[in-house]
């Protein structure tokens, strides 16, 4: 056996089983059948170094026992010598973090155990994950996860929609309901949260001196895939396991979504290039629904540090998806430029970037809007948005709602009705006006398209 399978293997009995001094020399003492005095030591640095943070990779478990010369003195003696089934360490366990312990999260501890709880073949399970990317580089639609929609920003950049397929969604919605959901979000988060919303965000700035805006630039595609793969091994599960469910819920996009031939007018060759340097990698595909989930889980450490400095400033902090909002009083007013300064860095720090086009900085006597709600007074309404709605309204009232669905919605009735209720929530007495116009709209007997 090669020194390297040595301390390969070595690691994996660090990996498995409890993290503590006594359990990790427990379970490499029986490797080599006699006692290493070094061990205890080596396990001791192990656990001051790994135990308490995220779950390491075994290639760092690996790094860490190639820097000790008792670990390469004790591959040179028993590499060589050891029989193969001296060598089966047990398998690894669920090692969350302290935070989720209390966390209702089902354990999971082997591919096998993964394919069984996701109920498919071990084969379909690698297969949806696609950890090497095969499917990255082809382009028959009937084996991608996923159908991809392109939209043309105003600022002539794109935003891919990916939308997985029925199958991969059925297994995203699975690890959502199981998993994602049972991980509780910061408190300054509002967006894709039960029981808070786009008013719960907006009431946090009511009636402030100052509100700051700041925009996260490519919010999904901003996460990678070893960020959400580090993220599962965070919450306990062994590193294969992780990768496996890393790998479910992130994707490739292929290059030929981008090519020139699909974009009328065709999309310049820098725009392009671009769109393929962050699509053409393994992200979160904005249309997963384990997607918005994962975003807050893994940009938590992000709010905790945006929340102090809010705090320290004397500020509010909120973050609906990639939408942030800090707002304050007096003292607040006289350092806000400098403070988004501040923010600009963190966001930097964690992998972050500022689409500063939309950094606003609003005071009182100019309407101060945040996730597309008035906040000076009370949570309000844009007055743009009432009256474009209102004006649809009556329209389909007068001359028939076929002739106002000019964004050719599969369901305009739904989409109406949505409409009226979101601006009921906001402001009950508009909506209940808007309500009275769109009962009065006769709609006829076939869908209008």
């Amino acid at each position: 056996m090669r020194n390297s399978a040595f301390v390969s293997l070595l690691a994996r009995s660090f990996l498995a089983g409890e993290q503590t001094v006594e359990q990790i020399v427990a379970r490499c003492n029986p490797v080599s059948g006699e006692q290493w005095p070094w061990l205890p030591s080596l396990a001791k640095k192990y656990v001051e170094r790994f135990v308490g943070k995220m779950r390491p990779r075994q290639a760092d478990v690996v790094a860490f026992l190639h820097q000790h010369r008792e670990v390469w003195k004790a591959s040179q003696k028993y590499g060589r010598q050891l029989p193969l089934t001296q060598w089966l360490a047990e398998s690894q366990r669920m090692l969350p973090v302290a935070a989720a312990r209390a966390w209702k999260l089902p354990p999971i501890e082997s591919i096998g155990a993964l394919a069984d709880w996701l109920n498919v073949r071990f084969g379909d399970l690698e297969w949806f994950a696609d950890l090497k990317g095969l499917l990255h580089s082809r382009c028959n639609r009937q084996l991608n996860h996923y159908n991809y929609r392109v939209l043309i920003k105003d600022s002539g950049n794109i935003r891919l929609i990916e939308a997985p397929k029925s199958r991969l969604k059925k297994l995203q919605e699975q690890i959502l309901t199981s998993i994602l959901d049972h991980v509780p979000p910061h408190s300054a988060v509002h967006g894709f949260v039960k029981g808070r919303s786009i008013r719960s965000c907006a009431t946090q700035h009511v009636a402030r001196r100052v509100l700051l805006r700041m925009d996260l630039q490519d919010f999904f595609p901003s996460f990678p895939a070893r960020r959400i793969q580090a993220m599962f091994r965070t919450l306990g599960y062994p590193e294969p396991v992780a990768d496996l469910l890393g790998g479910i819920c992130t994707n490739f996009a292929p290059s030929s979504v981008f090519s020139k031939e699909k974009f009328n007018p065709p999309l310049s060759l820098q725009t392009r290039q671009w769109a393929r340097d962050l699509y053409c990698r393994p992200h979160l595909p904005q249309g997963a629904p384990t997607s918005p989930a994962l975003a807050n889980i893994c940009s938590y450490r992000l709010d905790c540090r945006l929340a102090g400095l809010a705090r320290a400033a004397g500020a509010n902090y909120t973050r609906y998806a990639d939408d942030l909002a800090f707002s304050g009083d007096k003292g607040f007013e006289k350092g806000v430029e400098r403070f988004s300064i501040h923010v600009a860095a963190i966001l930097m720090e964690e992998g972050f970037h500022v689409n500063h086009r939309k950094t606003r900085i609003m005071r009182q006597g100019v309407r101060q809007h945040v996730v597309g709600i008035v906040a000076n007074h009370h949570p309000n309404i844009i007055r743009t948005d009432f009256d474009q709605l209102k004006a649809t309204l009556t329209n389909c009232i007068w001359y028939g709602p076929r002739e106002q669905n000019r964004e050719a919605h599969v369901h305009f009735r739904q989409h109406l009705e949505g409409k009226v209720s979101f601006l009921e929530s906001i402001n009950p007495h508009k909506g209940k006006r808007l309500r009275g116009l769109l009962d009065r709209i006769d709609w006829p007997q076939e869908s209008i398209t």
